[in-house]
């Protein structure tokens, strides 16, 4: 197996956007998932229509937020990538975890 260094930049990079985004989304899709549960529940089995269509909108609130934050976090790493007097191997051998 290769090791990162021996990888083209593009494995590299497109393996550090999915560990993000797996990262960032994962318990958001749970808490999504969850609250989409939760208003079925309330919709159907309880019979209570507006506390089950009141739930239902949390699932995009939550994924919206989610997404809001991986956007924040990726967007810290670019700035810190493009800093003056960083060179680019440098920048992106701390961001990958080689350093």
């Amino acid at each position: 197996m290769a090791s990162r260094q021996q990888l083209p930049e593009r494995e590299v990079t497109e393996q550090a956007a999915e560990e993000v985004g797996e990262e960032a989304m994962g318990p958001a899709a749970i808490a999504s998932a969850a609250s989409v549960g939760l208003s079925l529940y309330y919709f159907f089995i309880r019979g209570e229509r507006q506390l089950g269509t009141f739930i239902g909108l949390w699932p995009p609130t939550i994924l919206a937020f989610a997404s809001y934050f991986n956007q924040r976090k990726m967007l810290n790493k670019l700035q810190s990538i493009t800093q003056p007097g960083t060179s680019l191997r440098n920048a992106i051998d701390s961001m990958m975890g080689n350093r």
